[in-house]
This record gives C-alpha cells, structure tokens and sequence, in this order.
C-alpha cells in the first residue's frame, strides 16, 4: 500500500510518473536544472529532511545525491483523449491514431 500525500503536503513520498523534486506541479516551473528528475518511482516512506535514499526505478534520473537507482517493475504508458468516456478492456488492440489540430 500507500498514500497520495495531501496538495499542500511537502513531504516528498507521492511520486509517479515524470517527476521532479524541485519544481511546482502546479505551475511547470521546475529548479536546479534536472538534478531531482526521476522518470518513475514508488511511494516512499521518507520523512523530507531525513530521506537520504529515495528509490526511483531504473536508472533514468537526475545527479541529486539522494536518488539511488532501483528495478524497473514495469512498462508504463500514458493515454490521453478528449474524445474517450472509458479505456478499453483488458486484450484490446489498440491502433495509433494521430490528428493535427
């Protein structure tokens, strides 16, 4: 299990997929040129002030001491539509459909 840390909670132990430690979600403004980016992680357990070994998968991340390389568990993809009220089921083939706006 896990949690998803509240908006206003700073604590550094909600991550996902693209993240950054030094930026502000909510605006895309990101500091320290890339040091904290992570491709994808795990929900950590790890007070702020303290956390010394934050666990990312792979080896996709920034230089920030405290990153520590970790196993990948899985393929990740993102799927966005304006258009789809559900995602298929499970077995569904999808094709790639690309319009210019």
């Amino acid at each position: 299990g896990g949690h998803l840390s509240a908006e206003k909670n700073n604590d550094d132990n909600t991550h996902g997929l693209g993240n950054d430690f030094w930026c502000d979600p909510k605006t895309g403004v990101s500091h320290g040129g890339g040091v904290w980016a992570h491709e994808v992680s795990n929900i950590q357990d790890c007070p702020l002030a303290s956390c010394r070994h934050v666990r990312v998968q792979g080896t996709d991340h920034g230089s920030g001491a405290h990153l520590k390389s970790g196993p990948v568990y899985g393929n990740y993809a993102i799927y966005v539509s304006r258009d789809a009220y559900h995602f298929p089921g499970v077995g569904t083939e999808l094709a790639l459909e690309v319009n210019a706006y």
